[in-house]
């Protein structure tokens, strides 16, 4: 039986539905719909204190914008975008077109063809969040998105110049200050002066995830999101100083960001306690970390590694980090995560910052049944058919007729005789019954 040194309840999207939240949202989608862009300034105003004369940023702003930051911060940009570009070009690499053809002269085929708009959400209000336009704006591009459209809040009233600088540098076609509901609603409805997109991409706070989810269905999204979260797999060839220090690094995302040690030794998993217990009151942000280690914090001891990888498994968190003498195993041995960081050189910070590989990635157990935001997602598959062989195209016909008649659907049945008639030589009494009608017509 697992033995918790420290435990914490589980999240589930249960838990994070919040009725006053959603009765709130409803009311501004609504409002969006009715009054357009007036609704969209007066929210703005309501809830960032934020009324510019035009939410959009002409390219004379963006330049001046981008002239007020220190040169390395945007060596930086291009740099960590370079990374993201990369991967998101080897993504879309993998996909490939295919044609088969499975009866003579019966062609089948496959294309991976782009939504024609996007809309990139990158979150703000405390912190300008960089890291998430390059995600949702390059991945976009890679895949061959013709317009996207990136909104931001202001941070305390002011535009965030490093936020604005990643949107342009990653290839945004329009660039708004606008945050909230009101910026989704936005993107997804349209205004009138804001064209709808095809789906929206991107984190925010839990009245950004409900936007989202309400707006499904008329828009695609990206996934549905609830707070960070990570996963520690540690042996006891794991240092116990990186483990404390890389669980902090994600509970500062906000006051409940669960994060979870589980380990085979309890040695291990004590010191990690004790360390994050000296780190904590040191922490700028200890204002988010202190509260989600507090009331979401966990540190359970395992028997062997192979039950650490089987209860990692159940919560199947966001990030899982895989300190472990053997981290690749890992790969072999877990299902149900959104991302795999293997190994002490690499961290959950490297995914959310630098290193390529996308940081929108599934919560709230959501790893179950998809992946995080990747080129695919902006990708539409679809298929064609083409039958040029007549002598394919009544067989089909027949076993098109057969089949149909079987589910009652003689409309169906129908399209297949009539080809079966035309090009295998078939008889049948309602097309008789047919020529003869209209010959007689005549």
């Amino acid at each position: 039986m697992p033995l918790y040194l420290k435990s914490a309840p589980t999240k589930s999207f249960t838990d994070v539905a919040q009725a006053d939240v959603a009765e709130k949202v409803t009311a501004v989608i609504a409002d969006i719909r009715e009054n357009g862009d007036a609704a969209v300034a007066r929210y703005s105003a309501q809830f960032d204190k934020w009324q510019p004369e035009a939410f959009r940023l002409d390219d004379a702003q963006i330049e001046e914008i981008m002239a007020t930051l220190d040169p390395q911060v945007i060596t930086d940009i291009v740099f960590v975008q370079e990374q993201v570009r990369r991967f998101a070009q080897a993504q879309r690499d993998s996909l490939v077109d295919l044609e088969v053809e499975t009866l003579p002269g019966v062609f089948l085929g496959q294309k991976h063809v782009p939504v024609q708009a996007a809309g990139a959400y990158i979150p703000g209000g405390k912190y300008p969040l960089t890291a998430s336009a390059h995600m949702t704006i390059i991945t976009a591009k890679v895949a061959g998105v013709n317009r996207v459209v990136a909104c931001t809040p202001p941070i305390r009233g002011e535009i965030p110049a490093a936020t604005v600088a990643a949107m342009k540098l990653a290839g945004a076609d329009e660039i708004y200050v606008l945050g909230g509901i009101q910026a989704v609603t936005a993107m997804a409805v349209g205004t009138e002066t804001i064209a709808p997109v095809n789906m929206i991409a991107g984190p925010g706070n839990a009245y950004v995830a409900e936007a989202k989810r309400q707006l499904f269905g008329e828009v695609g999204i990206d996934l549905f999101a609830g707070p960070t979260e990570i996963l520690i797999i540690a042996d006891d060839d794991a240092d116990p100083f990186f483990t404390a220090v890389d669980l902090l690094s994600q509970a500062e995302h906000g006051p409940e960001s669960p994060a979870v040690l589980i380990t085979t030794s309890q040695a291990l998993g004590e010191q990690v306690i004790a360390h994050i217990e000296e780190l904590l009151p040191g922490m700028s942000t200890k204002d988010y970390a202190e509260p989600a280690w507090r009331d979401w914090g966990q540190v359970i001891v395992v028997d062997d590694i192979d039950e650490a990888y089987a209860l990692a498994d159940t919560f199947a968190f966001e990030h899982v980090q895989v300190f472990t003498k053997e981290p690749r195993e890992a790969l072999e041995k877990m299902h149900d995560y959104g991302a795999l960081f293997l190994g002490e050189n690499t961290c959950v910070s490297y995914g959310d910052k630098v290193i390529g590989t996308n940081h929108v990635l599934p919560t709230l157990g959501a790893a179950r049944y998809t992946g995080g935001l990747w080129v695919g997602k902006y990708l539409r598959t679809v298929t064609y058919q083409e039958v040029v062989d007549t002598s394919s195209s009544a067989l089909l016909g027949e076993v098109c007729g057969r089949a149909a008649r079987v589910e009652l659907f003689e409309g169906h049945a129908r399209s297949g005789d009539a080809r079966a008639w035309r090009h295998g030589g078939r008889s049948f009494e309602w097309i008789d019954e047919s020529l003869a009608a209209q010959a007689g017509s005549r």
